[in-house]
């Protein structure tokens, strides 16, 4: 039987990161710690927004689905980072799905333990905040990079958030630490696959990156920085 998991496990979290121990003890006594497999589906679009999540270990990937029926890789999320809170504290049913990528592990809250948490400890509502208006710069980035750059700049700036967010140094290059498909890559960057394989192999070839079982490796960083910038 695993241990429990003790305050330390938050200190990482954006939400949680301010707190003593004592407080981060509070707030894992009033969540629940759970286990899930690669490819459990968390919660579906549309769902009620009923419970809060926070990601301790492994990888979760936000999925929309369009009106169309075509889905789309929103974001990955990663250990620390929180998904669904801002729904589920609005009242609003989940925009997308959550998926596991990777066994993984969380803490999940519902609303009313959350909002209490909140008013006992305003850091949380603090570091809920910047976690979310994080991710809104960074959408406006990438809508901004849809409308102006061309499709190798988008799929060079998809990679490096994915390094900056999920980079693992080895000795072939860095490594994004999760499995990404081909297919994932071109919905975040608003391309096609066949685009995305295309320029993937030019740059295989060239040494700017690698890739092998859904793992993609980038070779030169300052490359692929070069890659992202205008002509």
């Amino acid at each position: 039987m695993a241990a429990p998991l003790t305050p330390e496990a938050l200190r990482g979290a954006d939400m949680f990161g301010n707190l003593d121990d004592v407080a981060r003890a509070d707030v894992l006594a009033a969540g629940k710690v759970r286990t899930l497999p690669p490819g459990k589906v968390v919660f579906s679009q549309g769902d009620p927004g009923t419970t809060c999540h926070t990601l301790l270990d492994g990888r979760i990937k936000i999925v929309q689905t369009r009106p169309d029926g075509s889905q789309s890789v929103i974001r990955f999320i990663g250990p620390g980072e929180m998904y669904g809170t801002v729904a589920a504290l609005m009242g609003k049913p989940f925009p997308a799905d959550a998926v596991t990528v990777v066994e993984s592990l969380e803490v999940y809250w519902t609303v009313a333990a959350m909002r209490e948490l909140m008013a006992r400890y305003p850091e949380i509502a603090m570091g809920s905040a910047a976690s979310a208006g994080h991710r809104l710069f960074e959408m406006q980035d990438r809508v901004g990079e849809m409308a102006v750059e061309k499709v190798e700049q988008r799929i060079a700036h998809t990679l490096l958030r994915l390094v900056q967010q999920a980079g693992r140094r080895t000795e072939r290059g860095i490594e994004i630490d999760f499995p990404i498909t081909r297919q994932e890559l071109s919905e975040m960057a608003g391309s096609t696959l066949h685009t995305v394989s295309r320029t993937l192999a030019s740059w295989d070839d060239r040494g700017v990156t690698g890739s092998a079982r859904k793992r993609i490796i980038v070779r030169d960083m300052d490359a692929l920085t070069a890659l992202a910038e205008p002509a």
